[in-house]
């Protein structure tokens, strides 16, 4: 099966469209990646999206105008994947949306949503859509993320010791996949959020992110303001749990400065860098880790990477670009294999990960031109994910 995974995170910087090939040997999931684009938000676009999160108010029209917006942007990247990609022979979009809210109440996660009408990205492509997989995690008790877990132990299962993925996007998560017991996974806290925020804040809006760590590497970390940003509650709180800007949104910071003696720019991007490596290295050691497999938009930092392995000193830190999987896309990776999973009526989910009762079967279905498809009897549910090269 050809599918096209969309992903935006928590960063909502850019859209990335991974296509792949997907196919069961005996009880091992076949992945070969087909390549990826990307495009970045439209300007408007990315400002009407932040000045509808939290902490700030919104309007149901507002939610409308964005709901469509983002679907359509999702669906012209679909269809330049699909055409650049695919050979115009994809059969499944798998979209993630754009996540708007996450409602966390104490431990528990209430609800969530995700935007970007899936109508248009069928309407576009062609192909049948399944979209909106957080939700019914979240109905079955659980947190609804991080849902990547379940790409990560299919892909870690075999390796030796106890691997931990980590994912640094917007907020950092670690999925623990360990022989012989019940893999978990959690949000860490914030990964590249409060750094992007903060930068783009501090330059005007010049700058939206850390290019290449300099900030940082010309700062000296704080003692005082990181002492304040580590006593937050949410670090010491037990897994399974999740975040997202709803906490670490763009006023936070400014709330933790409040009080403290001035501190120059460059040595607030630098603390707040050290909290990312703090915090991750922190849920890495007390995971029994033998060895990280990082990916993401922070791998690019190498300041933070820099502060993360000085953390962990002794401890491999690789990339997921060195087991096959390019960092920047394996999210987008990830949801084309819960896509897989969802259009052939299997689990996508691993409750010991999210938390919740039991697994389930994830996603809305928006049929493409030709319906739904149909496929036979579902297989039984893959063990392993084999990453096979074109």
């Amino acid at each position: 099966m050809r599918i096209v995974g969309l992903m935006s995170g928590t960063s909502y910087d850019a859209i990335d469209a991974a296509a792949a090939d997907l196919w069961l040997d005996g009880d091992t999931l076949v992945l070969t990646p087909l390549g990826m684009v990307s495009r970045p938000y439209p300007d408007e676009l990315r400002l009407a999206i932040t000045a509808a999160l939290p902490p700030s108010s919104t309007t149901m029209e507002q939610v409308c105008r964005l709901d469509t917006a983002i679907g359509q942007t999702f669906g012209e990247l679909a269809q330049r994947a699909n055409d650049e990609l695919c050979d115009g022979l994809a059969e499944v979009v798998a979209s993630h949306g754009q996540t708007v809210f996450h409602w966390v109440e104490g431990n528990r996660v209430a609800g969530t949503l995700q935007i970007g009408q899936p109508a248009w990205i069928a309407e576009l492509t062609g192909c049948t859509v399944i979209s909106d997989f957080r939700p019914r995690d979240v109905a079955a008790g659980g947190q609804g993320a991080p849902l990547v877990s379940a790409f990560d132990v299919l892909w870690l299962r075999g390796r030796s010791g106890t691997s931990v993925a980590l994912n640094l996007g917007g907020i950092a998560n670690i999925t623990v996949a360990g022989v012989g017991d019940d893999p978990i996974a959690f949000d860490t806290g914030p990964a590249n959020a409060l750094i992007d925020a903060t930068v783009e804040r501090l330059t005007a809006g010049a700058s939206t992110f850390d290019r290449d760590g300099k900030m940082a590497a010309a700062g000296t970390v704080d003692a005082d303001l990181l002492a304040r940003l580590l006593a937050d509650p949410y670090y010491a709180r037990r897994a399974p749990k999740t975040t997202g800007k709803e906490l670490f949104h763009a006023q936070y910071l400014p709330q933790m400065l409040n009080g403290l003696p001035s501190i120059t720019d460059v040595d607030v991007v630098a603390t707040l860098t050290a909290l990312t490596a703090h915090t991750v290295a922190d849920a890495v050691r007390d995971a029994g880790a033998t060895e990280v497999i990082a990916s993401g938009g922070g791998t690019m930092n190498p300041t933070l990477m820099g502060m993360l392995r000085d953390k962990l000193a002794g401890l491999p830190v690789l990339t997921s670009d060195e087991l096959g999987v390019p960092s920047e896309a394996k999210e987008a990776y990830a949801f084309a294999v819960l896509g897989f999973h969802s259009a052939h009526g299997l689990p996508g989910t691993i409750a010991s990960c999210t938390g919740a009762r039991h697994a389930s079967v994830l996603g809305s279905l928006t049929p493409g031109r030709s319906g739904l498809p149909r496929y036979s009897q579902p297989p039984p549910s893959p063990k392993r994910l084999r990453i096979e090269a074109p």
